[in-house]
Order: C-alpha cells, then sequence, then structure tokens
C-alpha cells in the first residue's frame, strides 16, 4: 500500500496531479477540495494516498490531508459507492462539513454533487451513521458537557467517527473545546488537532 507521495508537482488537470518523485512521475487523482488547497507548479507537495484497483485499471488517489482520505475510505465502504461518486461528494462538499452532513443526516447537501441522486445519498448516510452506536458517543463524553452542549459535542464526536478516529481520540479531542463551541468549529479543530499527532 502507498500511504503518501512526496514531491514536485509537475501537472495538473481537472481532478488530476502529477507528482514527480525521485524521476518517476505519479498521476494521483483527487478532489477539487485538494486541487483548490495545491501550491503552484513545481512546488513540493504531500499527498495521503489510496491505491484503488480494479478489473481496468490500478489507480492512486491523492488528498492534502488524512481527514480527507479518511472521507474518501468511508465513502468507498458503502455498497455501490466507487471513487467517482466518492470524489464527487468530497468536491462538493469539504471534509468537515460531509462530517457534519452524516452525524446529522443531511443528503440533500450530498445529494448535490454530480451524479448523485438522493437515494444514493440517503444510503450513504444510512449506512455510515449504522457503524456509530449513540450509546457509545454519550458514554465517551467527558463528565464537564452540560446537557444542552452534550448535542454539540455528540454530534461533533459522531462526525469525528465517521472520518475514520476512534471514539476515544475523538472524545479527547472535543474535551479540550468551550462546551458551547458550535458543531462545525469543534469538528475543524478537531481534525486539525488529530491530523498533527
Amino acid at each position: 500500500m502507498i500511504y503518501s507521495v512526496r514531491g514536485t508537482l509537475t501537472y495538473l488537470e481537472m481532478n488530476l496531479a502529477v507528482i514527480e518523485c525521485a524521476g518517476v512521475g505519479y498521476a494521483v487523482r483527487t478532489s477539487a477540495y485538494t486541487m483548490s488547497k495545491l501550491p503552484q507548479m513545481g512546488s513540493e507537495v504531500k499527498l495521503y494516498t489510496y491505491l484503488h484497483i480494479s478489473e481496468a485499471a490500478a489507480d492512486l488517489f491523492g488528498f492534502l490531508d488524512p481527514g480527507e482520505l479518511s472521507c474518501f475510505k468511508q465513502l468507498l465502504s458503502v455498497s455501490r459507492v466507487g471513487p467517482k461518486v466518492a470524489l464527487s461528494v468530497l468536491s462538493t462538499v469539504t471534509p468537515e462539513q460531509f462530517a457534519f452532513c452524516v452525524a446529522s443526516g443531511d443528503a440533500k447537501t450530498i445529494a448535490k454533487a454530480p451524479g448523485l441522486g438522493l437515494k444514493t445519498a440517503q444510503r450513504i448516510l444510512l449506512e455510515l451513521k449504522d457503524k456509530i452506536s449513540k450509546e457509545q458517543l454519550s458514554g465517551s463524553l467527558p463528565e464537564t458537557f452540560s446537557p444542552s452542549s452534550a448535542s454539540n459535542a455528540g454530534e461533533a464526536i459522531s462526525a469525528l467517527v465517521v472520518l475514520g478516529y476512534s471514539q476515544s481520540d475523538a472524545a479527547a479531542a472535543v474535551s479540550k473545546l468551550d462546551p458551547d463551541t458550535p458543531v462545525d468549529e469543534m469538528i475543524k479543530f478537531c481534525l486539525r488537532s488529530l491530523a498533527g499527532q
């Protein structure tokens, strides 16, 4: 498995970046979100990667941060969702927005992705949300959270678990924040914090 690719950005086109490492140019398929964050041509860049092998091809997918890669892998775990649909979703919503959509059951936002209907968006939410036990999440909330703020913390922890982080890591990251912090800000802070571990 190729964990990451670091090298010189030598070519860009729609959802594709070529990174040259030790004389080899790796064609890395990516989302519009990552494309918008890439440095100028000729700069050094590191992408966290996923190698997808099918009967037709072996494609390398890459993302600037582990959170987006985790989103991509979670999307691939959904039945009848392939790399093309996963990239379409991540080109429409950021990793934070995706996590919040799953945690809050917002299928309409995910359904805005090109080539994705409402039924597929609902299936994505159903299959990913089912991986999280609300009882387990409530047990991992810090004691300092009041009932009203616990719902924010619970949603943030739920979203982080959807992105592939353990409940204990997610709860520890959330516990560092003011309990009244809005959910989307909690998720953004925790993703930065957890990626830096």
